[in-house]
């Protein structure tokens, strides 16, 4: 049959039959009239909810309707009738599309299930064992808006007969092979029940997914964000929670930027731990691994709380202040009491306006010669009082006093007495502020405990202006309700608490810049978690306080060693309750290469969890000199009009022109990427011990069709 939404190769003629696929081409072609129907009327809501006016909550509300209106918008523009992932059919022959989103007609009947709702769940999760009530599903394979190949799968031979092709799961083989792009390709689609298990499972603790490569560990990790924050209620309040998804470098961001609008959410925030903190946006590799070992450890955040510490204790002699009306002498007593004012959760620079005032309120207290009101307008602009006092409790800035214990070897000695003197002096360096990314964790914990002074002063200025605002309200009030005679008019409104808030001038208020990554999140995911360190890992909890993780790794890919079970590991940080979940499986890497990567990682880690390939490429494994490298790539391009390659090697070892569809990477900057051809150089210049296997074992499996070993 002739299908303008079909577009099945000569191979897969069968496929084309009427009764296989006709009921299908009618519903896609319902929901391409139902998009067309659905883009018109977000843009419609769009265009009122912007011209909506108000302000204080209607503003709010305004601006999460825009918002979620937004994100429908952006998800019905990207996609046409490839929305729809395929269909699924239960015993009683109810038929279920589902799609990457909810699709409904102008007339009211649902076209598509979003994948995330409870009744998609058959459509990822049944097997043959737990069919889950269905006796068929198909999944399509789309490419430019059309069809080109559909997998089914009959779970009731019986009751299916004619509306069925099998051909050995050929969308699904096919897609595994498939070319790759410098992004993360689509494949929710194709998510297997072991996954999809992992992704629906709940998020009140630590779930931690371990599988090696190959598994599907990052597309678990990205589709299980983009399902939390739309079956989760708590996750999905973005005003006080949300969902922060960190990977291990740049490179890795922008190989998966375009995964979480694909699965319908956008609202994800994405980072690497560089950039939790400003600082991350200069840092470098810590060259030394030794200083690397030493600052991964969390007793850092000791050394700085203890710092912390010695600019907050009262003076222990009286201080004589002389003011108007006498002499006035502050007991040591009496600066003690002040300074345990401030709660134990507010940070140092926060801390110090409600320490300064609660001096204020004792000094004012014992005052007898004078009003108190103003005798405190007086020690509130006091220039020897507020200097006297800022020298007890001083604004702290936290980089300054990190780069400070990297430049006194004195101060690092007093707060950090575990340290040997042979460390103390490895750990210092000529500029303090030449940060590395070994630094960037005991900077946050920094910022935890003193506050950011920036921020701080900002949100100062922020309250005076607020003040004077509210003073100016006050004074026209009162003017209005001198001027009322006869206790009539509008004055009267004005004069209640709520209505006054409502005239305050936002314009005249400067603008407090918040800080998106600061948290807290109510759920982390964190991939290539293996590598973290205790302190990236407190780093992190700061961040989300509830615990309430994702934690995706491979301990046979840890670099520095992983001897510890998991939630042995976890629990050294501060994690009570843990749960593991492991995948076995490997989607990505055919056979003949793990045949040679398993070897490679057993030698150093005899209990690596090495996945099993589902599936052959048909191409061994090569080997050849190194200065073969240009030909190979060349030939291989020459082959292959689309797909991506990868050079692999050590640092500084290799010296490629640019090449289009080719990247030159390092093994540890390949972690969590994946190329159709990967040309491995000198691999024994990769070190030894577990770090170079690891690194061996990395490169090796970043293929999923052809690996060529040049060198050595």
């Amino acid at each position: 049959m002739t299908s303008s939404v079909f577009a099945l190769p000569a191979h897969l003629a069968d496929k084309s039959d009427a009764a296989v696929i006709g009921a299908d081409e009618a519903r896609l072609e319902e929901i391409e009239r139902a998009l067309a129907a659905a883009r018109a009327d977000v843009e419609r809501r769009l265009a009122d909810a912007r011209r909506a006016d108000g302000d204080g909550q209607d503003a709010m509300d305004r601006d999460i309707a825009v918002y979620g209106l937004v994100a429908r918008q952006t998800m019905l523009r990207r996609f046409a009738i490839d929305l729809c992932l395929g269909k699924i059919v239960a015993a009683d022959g109810d038929t279920l599309y589902i799609g990457r989103t909810g699709l409904v007609s102008p007339e009211g009947k649902r076209l598509l299930v979003d994948w995330r709702a409870p009744a998609a769940e058959p459509f990822f999760a049944a097997t043959h064992q737990n069919p889950m009530g269905l006796v068929m599903r198909r999944r399509f394979r789309w490419k430019l808006g059309r069809v080109t190949d559909f997998w089914d799968e009959v779970f009731d031979a019986d009751a299916r007969e004619h509306d069925v092709a099998l051909d050995d799961q050929s969308a699904f083989i096919r897609s595994l092979g498939s070319a790759r792009s410098p992004q993360m390709r689509d494949v929710l689609g194709t998510i297997q029940a072991d996954q999809d298990a992992i992704i629906r499972a709940g998020a009140r603790d630590a779930l931690v997914v371990d599988g090696g490569p190959g598994t599907g560990k990052t597309v678990v990790a990205l589709h299980r964000a983009a399902y939390l924050l739309y079956a989760d209620q708590l996750i999905s309040q973005r005003g006080g929670g949300g969902v922060l998804f960190v990977g291990p470098n740049d490179r890795y961001l922008s190989y998966v930027d375009d995964v979480l609008p694909s699965l319908g959410e956008d609202s994800v925030i994405v980072a690497t731990l560089s950039r939790l903190t400003a600082e991350g946006e200069s840092a470098s590799p810590e060259p030394d691994p030794r200083i690397a070992a030493l600052k991964g450890s969390a007793r850092f955040e000791d050394v700085v709380a203890g710092v912390v510490r010695d600019y907050e204790r009262p003076p222990t002699d009286e201080i004589v202040v002389p003011t108007s009306w006498a002499d006035i002498a502050i007991e040591p007593e009496e600066w003690a009491e002040a300074f345990e004012a401030a709660d134990d959760g507010t940070s140092h620079n926060d801390a110090q306006s409600i320490v300064w005032d609660e001096l204020l309120e004792i000094i004012v207290s014992n005052v007898t010669e004078m009003p108190p009101h103003l005798a405190r307008r007086e020690l509130e602009s006091h220039a020897g009082l507020r200097a006297a006092f800022e020298r007890r409790w001083p604004i702290l800035d936290p980089a300054l006093l990190v780069s400070a214990l990297w430049t006194s070897p004195a101060l690092l000695a007093r707060h950090a007495p575990w340290l040997s003197a042979a460390e103390i002096e490895l750990l210092q360096r000529g500029r303090g502020d030449a940060w590395t990314l070994a630094d960037l964790p005991l900077i946050d914990a920094a910022r935890d405990l003193m506050g950011d002074p920036v921020a701080t002063a900002r949100r100062r200025a922020y309250d005076r202006a607020l003040a004077s605002e509210r003073e100016r309200i006050e004074t026209v009030v009162d003017y209005l309700t001198d001027a009322d005679e006869d206790g009539e008019s509008s004055a009267l409104m004005l004069g209640a608490a709520d209505m006054q808030e409502r005239l305050i001038d936002d314009g005249a208020l400067p603008t407090l810049p918040i800080d998106q990554l600061a948290g807290p999140f109510a759920h982390v995911i964190v991939d290539e978690a293996q590598e973290l360190t205790d302190a990236e890992w407190r780093m992190l909890i700061r961040r989300c306080p509830s615990k309430s993780f994702t934690i995706v790794g491979d301990r046979a890919q840890a670099r520095h060693g992983f001897p510890q079970p998991w939630d042995e590991r976890l629990s050294s940080v501060g994690f009570s309750r843990v749960s593991v979940s492991s995948l076995s499986i490997n989607y990505r890497t055919p056979s003949e290469i793990m045949a040679e990567a398993e070897p490679a990682i057993r030698a150093a880690i005899p209990d690596a969890n090495v996945p099993k390939s589902v599936r052959s490429s048909g191409i061994p494994v090569r080997r050849g000199p190194a200065d073969a490298l240009r030909s190979v790539l060349d030939e291989w391009l020459a082959a292959h009009d689309e797909g991506t390659a990868c050079v692999i090697g050590s640092a500084g070892q290799l010296d490629l022109p640019d090449r289009p569809r080719v990247a030159v990477l390092t093994a540890e900057q390949s972690k969590g990427l994946e190329f159709d051809l990967v040309v491995l150089v000198n691999p024994t210049a990769l070190g030894g011990g577990i770090e170079g296997a690891v690194d061996r074992y990395v490169a090796m499996t970043r293929a999923t069709e052809e690996l060529v070993i040049l060198g050595d």
